[in-house]
């Protein structure tokens, strides 16, 4: 009964367990080091405004912060409520892993062949969601009891879309990166086109690729631009980060605060190259072609790099250089894995080829404009009511620059590889089409057009280094039959003698004379008559040539 029993324990699923475990495990690992760093910059604080639990409040509210779930000061000195959206990217990238690493590791099956079974894909996702959400709920009631609160439609909303779109991924991966067939209905006409799922995946994924490496491009040509301006205006960021506090506490506090905002302004300088830019406050926008900062902004050093106000110059436009090579990028991505040298007689059309693009293109789109609306927010009320650049302006504006300068660079890589596999000799030359004949051409032009291209020229052959008296030696004279074939036809009064070679080689190549006489008159074959010529004579009716002309 008990090796039965450990036998039913050993083959039965873990079940949501480790998932609620890996889940609560998750969201305790965030909260807690949100909470660590909190509590150190409040233990070195030398005026500290608060005790522990005021502390610990920061932290819970700083973890839902990093969620995108919006804030709400109600301490300030005006006495009205003030938001705050912005959400730092840094922050947003932990819960985010930790999730991801907590769906994965719930699915994953023991190596030891006595183990239990594999974890279901949907009993493991519940787990860790519902794990994740239960210390979620829970900090985020926590945090309504201090300041700042959080707002609970926005708790209902970012946490479990975090947690779930987390936890799918990580489970998938978990799996082995199942797939089943491509439906029909996945893909539009005009990327799939007639060919198989297989073939249909890889444009799929193609166009992710090229949009993942274009998104990277223009977030890293941001970040350079970013990098570029600071060090520009150095001593602005200097004086900035001196006068906004003293003592190494908060000056550390400023420094961690401006090293998880890097993410959000690199894409902010991504839109500002992109052309929409962002927004410094309500209505005052920032862009290539004007600057215009609100005049009352704090002295923070990340905003120093913001171009001074007034109409753009042309170091301003020398930005497009970033959404230059994103686009160059796709497209090179694109055109090199349409004719892949392992298959080459399946590469795509040109017509399909820029369909991928275009789905790289929208999904670049996309990309952009959930970066954008991420990394924007509102920090108060009224002229703070919204910093960062606008999503519905920078998204489509990063398709349009890909599309646009992705489809010559997409056609040339294409071109190009298909003309190196055509002159490698992989690939067959392509057929030369012959001339249409067009209503209203001459017959001789089309005719002639014609003829150069079904018949090509005909190559010549290179003269040969022999000499010329080499070239008969074929014709050997010191044989009898030899002697007769080269015999001249002789008339009655002429000694009969050999030609020679040149005037045999005269004779075969004398062009036949056009008869003047429409009936040309036979000549006497009488040996007698005047002007008649005398047979040739064969080996056989006159073996000795010699003998014949003695006897004449």
């Amino acid at each position: 009964m008990s090796s039965s029993l450990r036998s039913r324990m050993r083959d039965r699923s873990p079940g949501l367990g480790a998932g609620l475990a890996g889940g609560a495990l998750a969201a305790g690992l965030g909260l807690g080091a949100c909470a660590a760093l909190v509590m150190l910059l409040w233990v070195s604080s030398p005026y500290p405004d608060s005790g522990p639990g005021g502390a610990l409040h920061v932290a819970a509210a700083l973890w839902l912060l990093a969620h995108g779930v919006e804030l709400v000061r109600a301490d300030t000195l005006s006495g009205a409520a003030q938001p705050v959206g912005l959400t730092p990217l840094l922050l947003l990238a932990l819960p985010v892993w930790l999730v991801y690493r907590a769906a994965r590791d719930a699915t994953d099956a023991s190596d030891e062949p006595d183990g239990p079974p594999p974890v279901p894909a949907r009993t493991a996702w519940t787990g860790v969601v519902l794990g994740y959400l239960g210390v979620g709920a829970a900090a985020a009631l926590y945090a309504s009891g201090g300041e700042p609160c959080p707002e609970w439609p926005w708790v209902t909303v970012c946490l479990p879309l975090l947690s779930g779109g987390a936890a799918a991924v990580g489970v998938w991966v978990g799996c082995g990166r199942p797939h089943r067939p491509l439906s029909p209905r996945l893909s539009p006409r005009w990327v799939r086109g007639p060919l198989s799922g297989a073939d249909a995946r890889r444009r799929l994924g193609t166009a992710a690729r090229a949009a993942g490496a274009a998104t990277a491009v223009l977030t890293g040509g941001g970040a350079l631009l970013l990098g570029t301006s600071l060090v520009w205006h150095g001593d602005t960021a200097r004086l900035a980060f001196t006068e906004l506090t003293e003592g190494w506490t908060g000056r550390f506090t400023v420094l961690l605060l401006a090293i998880t905002l890097i993410p959000n302004a690199a894409v902010w300088s991504a839109s500002y190259a992109l052309g929409p830019g962002f927004a410094l406050g309500s209505g005052h926008m920032v862009h290539p072609l004007a600057s215009d900062p609100a005049p009352l902004l704090p002295p923070f050093p990340l905003l120093a790099a913001v171009p001074d106000a007034g109409p753009g110059s042309p170091l301003n436009w020398a930005v497009v250089l970033v959404p230059v090579a994103a686009g160059v990028t796709a497209g090179w991505f694109v055109g090199s894995a349409a004719v892949t040298p392992a298959r080459p007689w399946l590469h795509w059309s040109a017509g399909r080829t820029l369909g991928v693009l275009a789905l790289a293109a929208l999904t670049c789109t996309v990309a952009l404009t959930l970066l954008a609306e991420l990394s924007g927010g509102p920090l108060g009320g009224s002229a703070l009511s919204r910093f960062g650049p606008l999503g519905r302006l920078t998204g489509p504006a990063a398709g349009l620059w890909v599309l646009l300068l992705g489809t010559p660079v997409t056609l040339t890589a294409r071109a190009w590889r298909l003309h190196t596999l055509r002159r490698t000799g992989v690939l067959p030359p392509r057929r030369s089409r012959p001339a249409r004949k067009r209503r209203g051409s001459p017959a001789w032009l089309t005719g002639a057009r014609e003829s150069r291209t079904a018949e090509p020229n005909p190559r010549v052959p290179e003269p040969t280094s022999e000499p010329e008296e080499e070239l008969y030696d074929f014709l050997r004279t010191d044989t009898e039959e030899a002697a007769d074939a080269l015999a001249v036809p002789r008339t009655s009064g002429e000694s009969s003698r050999p030609r020679t070679p040149g005037t045999a080689d005269a004779v075969a190549h004398q062009p036949p004379a056009e008869p003047e006489a429409p009936a040309p008159k036979v000549p006497s074959r009488d040996p007698e008559a005047p002007g008649a010529l005398a047979p040739a004579r064969t080996p056989e009716a006159d073996p000795d040539p010699a003998g014949s002309d003695s006897s004449v």
